[in-house]
């Protein structure tokens, strides 16, 4: 049985995607910021082997103390799913900056800094895997005005999970940003195009058959190549 941490796994895409692992029979350690108001993940656990663990991924501190409580466990796939959009205000006339400051704190460093705390786990599993949830909004290819925040943060995180893959090819560790596309969530919204159950289900088939032929790559939800 593999095992795969997910991140801000309480809702949105990270909440299907632990459903649907556990479907599939993985063992699902899922975060959240505060397990105790997690009531639909927690009801997750009688559909599998799930443990809930608590992190706020943009906090230091709680990275290492996680990744201490997780010493000596051999880690299959880390799913970076965690992220927020970076504020109401981010035009090029009227940016928040704190705001912004938040987004690349969780949305671009948070996954390589993880990635990094949990480096040993992932070195004990046959076929590690490091999966970062991304967005086309980050693709420099792509000419749209607006959220500047949240598109920089994920061209950011799209470069640094690209290099990433490059330094950890030689030690089999498989690294890949992923476009998860425009999705029904809170964050996607109602008239995004794409249900969250299709999504989880894409993403779960991705990472079953992710191997170092596709580290580095920049990838859809569908396992196909996206442009930089």
């Amino acid at each position: 049985m593999e095992t795969v941490l997910i991140t801000g796994a309480n809702r949105g895409i990270g909440l299907a995607l632990a459903r649907r692992l556990l479907t599939d029979g993985y063992r699902v350690l899922a975060t959240c910021r505060t397990p105790s108001a997690a009531a639909e993940l927690a009801g997750l656990a009688g559909t599998g082997d799930l443990e809930v663990l608590p992190l706020d991924v943009a906090d230091a501190a709680a990275v290492d103390g996680f990744a201490g409580v997780l010493a000596g466990r051999p880690l299959d796939v880390l799913v970076n799913n965690a992220g927020v959009m970076g504020g109401p205000r981010q035009s090029a006339d009227d940016m928040d900056y704190a705001a912004w400051a938040e987004a690349f704190a969780v949305n671009t460093m948070a996954p390589l800094r993880l990635a990094q705390a949990l480096k040993r786990n992932l070195l004990q599993a046959a076929r590690p895997r490091v999966v970062t949830l991304s967005s086309q909004m980050g693709a420099l290819s792509r000419h749209s005005p607006g959220a500047i925040a949240y598109r920089s943060t994920k061209a950011a995180v799209n470069k640094a999970m690209q290099t990433l893959a490059l330094d950890w090819r030689a030690e089999g560790i498989v690294v890949c940003p992923v476009h998860p596309g425009w999705v029904r969530t809170d964050m996607g919204g109602p008239n995004a195009d794409l249900d969250v159950t299709d999504c989880a289900r894409g993403l779960a088939a991705l990472i079953a058959g992710l191997d170092l032929s596709r580290s580095g790559h920049f990838l859809t939800w569908e396992g196909e190549e996206h442009p930089w």
